[in-house]
């Protein structure tokens, strides 16, 4: 029986430790990454096959890239004061102790190299553009949190995220797949980069009150509540006001999407109702519109 007991703790704690990381990672978020590949995909699959293993190591690539980011910020918002106990979102690893800080800065650097590993097979296939935007991708990662002046505490959050987890991730996807980076993709990117985007202003929105208090200028800070609200309402309203112009310039069946307007519509008007820590129940209706937008959105455009 004594000989059984080491086992038994050395298993609790890597269940303990993996756990830990598996909220480190935000894995809510990490859709953030997947939709635009999949929208990229599809409208890609539109012109001629898709080359499955290239479409892996992009999803790959997009994904150690999304974790890097959300690894990095979880350590510099840690190191710089910004996360406290009064903090209202997510549990963060590094700030509640349940990583070493420096595991979690590991962890991102760490997450962006390995980034590498698909991102050089990707360059090899796509030559200079792929290899232009997956530098910035990976630059953008980290100087979001890091550094001197983070690019997130000067109000660049939003539109980061629109341009790299929106437009550039779904025109960079379909390019890979041999479609030509043209007005069409970045019109397809449109809806996508709008809805992510509208994830980032709920999670800034609720921290309003915590930034301000360290010195956190983000969007929301500088809009201020109101015009942060009307902000993700527009941004929201947006992804659906797009639909006819890309069903006429690639297929009707991109209006598919509609089907998810009526939750839409509900995330808008629960988001004008709810301060605080119920804002994260915002921030996870954010997340799951746009994910089932996304796999409606893809399904449209497939050929």
């Amino acid at each position: 029986m004594s000989g059984a007991a080491p086992t038994s703790i050395a298993s609790r704690d890597f269940r303990s430790g993996a756990h830990a990381w598996w909220l480190a990672i935000r894995p809510r978020t990490l859709g953030a990454s997947v939709v635009p590949v999949l929208v990229g995909l599809a409208f890609a699959s539109r012109e001629r096959d898709i080359d499955v293993a290239l479409a892996g190591a992009t999803a790959l690539a997009a994904l150690l890239l999304q974790i890097a980011t959300n690894l990095a910020n979880d350590y510099y918002d840690f190191a710089s004061g910004i996360d406290t106990a009064h903090r209202l979102g997510p549990v963060r690893a590094a700030a509640s102790g349940l990583l070493p800080p420096q595991a979690v800065k590991r962890g991102a650097w760490g997450a962006a190299a390995g980034a590498l590993v698909p991102g050089f097979w990707l360059v090899a296939h796509g030559g200079a553009p792929i290899l232009a935007i997956g530098a910035a991708a990976a630059v953008f990662a980290i100087a979001y949190s890091a550094g001197p002046a983070p690019l997130a505490s000067l109000g660049f959050g939003e539109a980061l995220a629109f341009l790299f987890f929106g437009v550039v991730a779904v025109a960079g996807t379909a390019l890979l797949q041999g479609s030509p980076a043209d007005a069409t993709v970045i019109l397809v990117g449109l809806p996508v980069a709008a809805l992510v985007t509208a994830i980032m202003v709920v999670n800034n929105l609720r921290d309003i009150p915590t930034d301000s208090a360290t010195g956190k200028r983000t969007l929301a800070v500088r809009l201020g509540d109101r015009g942060t609200r009307w902000i993700y309402s527009g941004l929201v309203a947006g992804a659906f006001a797009v639909l006819p112009a890309i069903a006429l310039a690639v297929t009707p069946t991109a209006l598919l999407p509609l089907v998810v307007l009526p939750a839409a519509v509900g995330e808008i008007r629960r988001l004008w109702s709810r301060e605080g820590a119920a804002l994260n129940q915002s921030l996870a209706g954010s997340a799951r519109l746009h994910a089932f937008f996304g796999a409606a959105y893809a399904l449209g455009l497939l050929r």
